[in-house]
């Protein structure tokens, strides 16, 4: 197989992959994968939270077309596919884990229109906690802030988390 060919289905998986995150997340996580994922939408107590263990299920066909490929003679399609993979869960981990939910601190601040839109539409994915009534499943593809706000609105703001500091300002009345 060519290196174009090799580096076209590279490149495909990539952005496939965008499209599975979105299923997976949208009706795997959000439904019968809620027990493992709702810990995300909850602040996180520690280093680790059972939402983690999504990271290692989707690393396992990676690992696998990447044995495949280089051990175990399939094909250099699959290493290709393997590494298309592994990019996009290296890409997901930088911009999710990192860049959003700072799990490594740093100082990046999102100031391209690209950046500041995802940013902002996955923070709108977290603030609701429950697993109904959310927006903004895609990871490197979000609709516009916006348009979030207006939907989560059209929802009566389902499962929308309290502002920090007015969870019990109702308490004192």
């Amino acid at each position: 197989m060519s290196p174009l060919a090799l580096l076209l289905i590279f490149l495909a998986t990539v952005a496939v992959m965008e499209g599975f995150a979105y299923v997976m997340h949208r009706w795997v996580m959000h439904g019968p994968g809620w027990f493992l994922h709702a810990s995300h939408h909850r602040p996180r107590n520690g280093l680790w939270e059972a939402n983690d263990l999504y990271f290692v299920i989707f690393a396992l066909p990676s690992i696998l077309l990447l044995l495949g490929g280089v051990q175990w003679d399939w094909g250099h399609w699959a290493t290709a596919m393997g590494a298309g993979i592994a990019a996009y869960g290296a890409i997901y981990l930088g911009f999710h884990d990192i860049i959003v939910h700072q799990r490594v601190k740093h100082r990046y601040v999102a100031r391209s229109t690209y950046m500041k839109r995802i940013v902002q539409a996955h923070r709108l994915h977290h603030a609701v906690e429950t697993k109904a009534g959310t927006v903004s499943f895609g990871f490197l593809i979000a609709p516009h802030p916006n348009t979030l706000k207006r939907t989560l609105a059209e929802r009566g703001r389902q499962g929308v988390r309290a502002a920090k500091g007015l969870e019990d300002a109702g308490a004192s009345d």
